[in-house]
């Protein structure tokens, strides 16, 4: 786009086909050719002027000079120095006296030629617009959002030195892409990673489809043998590469990633999985060279790679948007996959009995409608199909073997239909968890109308109120979706979320980080209907709001005659909750405003702003001095009772922060009296278990012992008895 724009200028400031040439010559060519695509303009043009007959004057001999240099514009502000434009004109004489006539004779003493100071405007302007745009489009590109940028921080960013050689940059690159090789580690949670687990997973999957279906169809094998033979080398190629890279996965220690090359190689020598791997990539189908190309089952151990396959479902589960229906089209895989094994052991099996041994094996294949390799597989997953979901008839078995296997079949078909049943259920009732849940509330509120009896105006617009909520994506509560993740994270997602709408803000433009992280965590969403008063004139206010979405009027007391228009972006009702000094209103609403149509809005109220607000007293100042202005302009504030009051603002203000630190020791006290209570009873629960054990224990004592007494008075009776 940049050099379209240094065309037309260049063009605009020389209309002549010599200067298009050299500007259309410097335009096709990349930014170190520069000097060598003006130096062949330069000579295109001298050859032009001498078929024209023209000659140059004296007096044009050395446009370098400094003070030609300064009359021709070329000042430091522009970028260039006179030095790089004398180098660039001296390359183009260079190149001029190698190409000129070898007869001097009939050239003056001084050689040039007449336009040679427009020339080099151009060139200078060509260069300077240039690193101008290449400048402009570099900043742009890496250029961060300012609001977001104030309230992340400064991020870590890495400064290319462009002054250096251009060997020497060479150099440092070669050795730093040599240290990167050498430090190269893999960040198990980074998109590289996950694009290599998309890569890995398509040979994993290719060979559990293919191998057992060549193993078992030899039309299959024999017929595309060169195909099978590139693939399989292909996805052993991919095979080995993912051992190095596992070899070269980092985990994390402590919450840092390891790059230490030897941990890293432990730590995955050490499992099962590199066992797994090992066996994987061993070079089973040497014994080709015995046995001939047509054994794809001697691949088998290419099998146990599964497990990178399973790993990229379970990452892209994570990722995707759509995680329902990603897990219906995994299970669908899942089953298609075990039909199409089934129906290549079912053909397997028949081939062993023998092809139309009995009716239930395949049909013979000397058949002509049986006998090629598209019936073959189709009717072998059409039995299977049938025998795995259970519907429909098959021949019945004859051999043992085969009561065997349908058997087996069988039961994996119960699995596999419990597992569909179970797993789309949950689905289904996850996919429409949101809606009842929206539904049973809709519904409580239809059911307390009714038994109320609401007006049908009323409970039309509340109806439609909940339309809204639904049609409009609204009716998630996201406080509760967010409350288990921290503040940090929690106020990053609402700023991002609601970036355009805090940007408009005034009091968000220049406030700090902290203060935005503690606005943003107290608002909270509200919509309004067409035709609601958010707030009156004369009442109380306990709130302020910000507009996200919709309009705004402010209106008349009738109701009608609107003042003026509130958009998104607004805020109103500061003025009555920062209880200005000589506000004839006080706290009171100092105008009627209604919502012209659905407005959705962030309310805060007034003891989350002013607890906000204690730590940033300049926030505090610019919120005080916007409502005095507003007030100042709708004639609402006594200014001698705002003087008068001057006197004791800073003993009110410490005032009021001593009473919100009493309130706030005030819930802390009630948190700890509360853990208190609870630690209390907790203790006396496990007093009162201690002592019923005492008494039951005391009681066994006190029957052991009169139970003893009793046997001895016994003993001691009977002797005199016998007596």
């Amino acid at each position: 786009m940049h050099f379209m724009i240094i065309f037309k200028l260049c063009i605009s400031l020389h209309q002549d086909s010599r200067a298009a040439l050299l500007v259309s010559c410097s335009l096709s060519v990349r930014r170190g050719l520069w000097a060598r695509v003006c130096a062949h303009g330069l000579l295109a043009w001298r050859m032009m002027a001498k078929s024209n007959g023209l000659h140059s004057s004296p007096a044009n001999c050395h446009p370098c000079a400094p003070t030609q240099a300064r009359e021709d514009g070329d000042t430091e502000g522009t970028g260039l120095s006179t030095r790089r434009t004398c180098s660039t004109q001296d390359d183009a004489s260079s190149e001029l006296r190698r190409a000129g006539p070898p007869d001097g004779g009939e050239q003056p003493a001084a050689p040039t030629f007449q336009g040679r100071r427009a020339l080099a405007r151009i060139v200078r302007l060509v260069l300077v617009l240039r690193d101008w745009a290449n400048k402009s489009l570099h900043e742009e590109q890496q250029r961060p959002d300012p609001f977001l940028e104030r309230f992340q921080g400064p991020e870590l960013q890495t400064v290319a030195a462009g002054a250096g050689n251009d060997l020497e940059d060479e150099e440092t690159e070669e050795e730093n892409k040599k240290k990167k090789w050498q430090i190269f580690v893999v960040d198990p949670a980074g998109d590289w990673y996950y694009r290599w687990l998309a890569v890995i997973a398509v040979p994993v999957l290719y060979n559990w489809c293919l191998l057992v279906a060549r193993a078992c169809f030899n039309d299959l094998q024999k017929t595309y043998v060169v195909l099978w033979l590139v693939l399989d080398y292909i996805s052993d190629s991919v095979y080995i590469g993912d051992v190095v890279i596992r070899l070269r996965t980092g985990f994390l220690e402590q919450g840092l990633l390891v790059k230490d090359l030897k941990k890293l190689r432990d730590n995955y020598i050490h499992t099962l999985q590199f066992k797994l791997d090992v066996i994987s990539i061993l070079p089973t189908d040497l014994a080709y060279f015995a046995v001939g190309l047509h054994c794809p089952e001697l691949r088998f151990n290419r099998l146990l790679h599964f497990s990178r396959m399973f790993e990229f479902f379970d990452r892209t589960e994570t990722r995707t948007s759509h995680p329902n229906i990603f897990r219906i089209s995994n299970l669908v895989l899942y089953i298609l996959v075990i039909i199409h094994w089934n129906a290549c052991i079912y053909y397997a099996i028949s081939k062993a009995i023998g092809f139309g041994a009995d009716t239930w094996v395949y049909p013979n294949i000397t058949d002509p409608e049986y006998g090629y390799l598209t019936r073959e597989y189709i009717y072998c997953l059409y039995w299977s199909t049938l025998t795995l979901t259970t519907i429909g008839e098959t021949p019945p078995p004859v051999r043992d073997e085969e009561y065997l296997f349908v058997i087996f079949d069988f039961l994996i078909g119960v699995l596999i239909f419990a597992t569909i049943v179970g797993n789309v259920g949950s689905m289904i009732s996850k996919m429409n968890a949101t809606r009842a849940e929206f539904q049973a509330k809709v519904d409580a509120i239809k059911h307390y109308m009714q038994f109320r009896k609401v007006s049908k105006d009323m409970e039309t617009k509340v109806i439609k109120w909940f339309d809204y909520l639904w049609t409009n994506k609204k009716a998630v509560d996201e406080r509760e979706v967010l409350k288990n993740l921290p503040d940090k994270l929690r106020a990053e997602i609402a700023i991002n979320v609601h970036l355009e709408t805090l940007k408009k803000v005034r009091i968000f433009q220049d406030c700090e980080a902290g203060l935005l992280v503690e606005l943003v965590l107290k608002l909270r969403p509200q919509v309004f209907s067409p035709g609601d008063y958010i707030c009156r004139k004369g009442d109380i206010g306990k709130e302020m709001y910000i507009i996200k979405e919709g309009k705004l009027a402010v209106v008349a007391d009738d109701g009608m005659t609107q003042y003026a228009l509130l958009t998104a972006g607004g805020c109103f009702g500061e003025i009555s909750i920062l209880n200005i000094k000589g506000s004839k209103m006080g706290n009171r609403r100092t105008a009627n405003i209604r919502s012209l149509g659905y407005s959705d809005l962030f309310c805060l109220s007034k003891e989350d702003l002013m607890e906000a607000v204690t730590e940033y007293p300049d926030a505090k100042k610019v919120l005080e001095e916007r409502g005095r202005e507003i007030l100042i302009k709708e004639g609402l504030l006594d200014e001698s009772a705002a003087e008068a009051s001057t006197e004791g603002i800073s003993m009110e203000e410490k005032l009021d922060r001593l009473a919100l630190n009493l309130n706030t020791l005030h819930t802390r006290f009630g948190r700890l009296l509360t853990e208190y209570n609870d630690a209390q009873m907790k203790l006396k629960q496990r007093i009162a278990v201690l002592e019923s054990k005492m008494r039951q224990h005391d009681l066994e004592d006190f029957f052991s012992d009169s139970s003893d007494s009793l046997l001895e008075d016994e003993e001691k009776d009977l002797p005199g008895e016998m007596q």
